[in-house]
């Protein structure tokens, strides 16, 4: 599914809608160039998950942890010297955990990442400096079903 949003704000809806269809154990992994608008996405997915807390890019902590009805583990693996450094930080306890885990810079660590997750695709959009396209895909049935919902709660602008 692609989806382009035509400001921050949409972006941050966009987020809001995907944060109300998440669950335990889900875990989302975004892709995009320096300011592609992945922590703007997070903020939208917290919010809809009902957290209450001002999120921020994890890059220098690499892992920050929201807590919620469903916690949120928000993990950034800009920084990180290699997928070695992710496996020294105990990842599998966010990853198998209750909480939901989204990781931005995903595509350092995919060598890391369970079979099934959803994987979304940022990048700058022609036409403004705040429009972005978002590429959705899903990995496993469980974000197969995930995306189906997204679908029918979105417009695709496409």
């Amino acid at each position: 599914m692609k989806v382009i949003t035509n400001s921050p704000a949409e972006t941050r809806r966009l987020g809001e809608k995907l944060g109300k269809l998440l669950a335990p154990g889900d875990l989302i992994a975004l892709t995009g160039e320096l300011g592609a608008g992945k922590t703007l996405l997070v903020q939208g997915i917290a919010a809809g998950m009902g957290i209450e807390a001002t999120v921020t890019s994890p890059t220098f902590l690499i892992i920050k942890e929201y807590p919620g009805k469903i916690p949120l583990y928000h993990m950034d693996a800009y920084r990180l010297a290699g997928p070695e450094e992710l496996l020294a930080l105990g990842y599998e306890e966010y990853f198998f955990g209750q909480g939901v885990t989204v990781i931005e810079w995903a595509d350092l660590v995919l060598d890391l990442l369970p079979p099934a997750y959803l994987r979304i695709d940022l990048e700058h959009a022609a036409g403004g400096e705040g429009k972005r396209c978002l590429v959705f895909s899903a990995r496993g049935e469980r974000y197969g079903k995930l995306l189906e919902e997204l679908k029918r709660n979105v417009d695709t602008g496409c």
